[in-house]
């Protein structure tokens, strides 16, 4: 059974891999651990246990040194965020976690969602973070989709656990220029991959684009060894999710401050 502390501990592990892919770094402070997203000019509070003003204080005094523009925070829905309203911290919306088997989102059609790892449209902070995608051994792939030529949406599938592979072992979704890709690893039970950064353009939704992502990210999931997959739903996107076979596991928190 996935619980909701694996499914932080690997929003984390995603959070401290985009800070390295992007040159970014993470540090502590008194019971405060952060990275630092400097594509986006973020500083990240990782699931503290609880707010310390003696490790925000620092925290926040690092993240202006770096140039930080806001600051986010993730939180267990248990512990309590009072102490950060001190700080102009606001409350955002609330993230759903929830869960499937590989197997559930695939059920549904992936023709409109691909492998994709270098979108040409993508600009900015998102183009920065492609990088996350060309690792070895790769954890992570980004994945698109498209209508009438055009881009609609993104999502992306990490997997830290296929970082445990050798150096030299074929990607199991891709392979490597001029050499097809591997078969599909063998499931790993109770490995967790996860979903992070699904988005369909507005003028895009209710045409079926997020299913085919949920599916075309099961699949791949699924290739790399994964059994079961974990996303971080907005409240907008949990309706999607549960009618794609995932299950809410749990409720946490998201707060933000403005340092602009």
């Amino acid at each position: 059974m996935v619980t909701i502390a694996a499914c932080q501990e690997l929003h984390q592990d995603w959070l401290r891999n985009l800070a390295g892919v992007t040159r970014g770094r993470t540090f502590s402070t008194h019971e405060s651990d952060w990275a630092w997203l400097p594509a986006r000019r973020q500083l990240v509070l990782l699931y503290p246990q609880r707010i310390s003003p003696a490790g925000i204080r620092p925290g926040l005094a690092e993240g202006m040194r770096l140039g930080a523009q806001s600051v986010s925070v993730w939180m267990n829905n248990a512990a309590s965020y009072a102490p950060l309203e001190a700080f102009g911290f606001r409350r955002g919306p609330q993230p759903l976690w929830m869960s499937a088997p590989v197997s559930a989102p695939q059920q549904y059609s992936a023709a409109a969602a691909a492998l994709d790892p270098d979108p040409p449209e993508v600009t900015g902070p998102d183009a920065d973070e492609l990088a996350a995608g060309r690792t070895h051994p790769r954890t992570a792939w980004h994945l698109t989709t498209r209508g009438d030529g055009k881009l609609t949406g993104r999502a992306w599938v990490y997997d830290p656990t296929a970082a445990d592979q050798p150096s030299n072992t074929p990607d199991p979704i891709t392979g490597r220029p001029g050499i097809p890709a591997a078969p599909a690893r063998k499931p790993r039970k109770g490995s967790l991959a996860g979903i992070f950064g699904l988005s369909v353009g507005p003028s895009s939704r209710r045409s079926g684009y997020g299913t085919a992502l949920l599916s075309r990210a099961a699949a791949v999931a699924a290739a790399a060894g994964a059994d079961r997959l974990a996303i971080n739903a907005a409240p907008g996107g949990a309706e999607l999710c549960a009618a794609r076979g995932f299950e809410l596991i749990g409720r946490g928190q998201y707060l933000f401050l403005d340092l602009r």
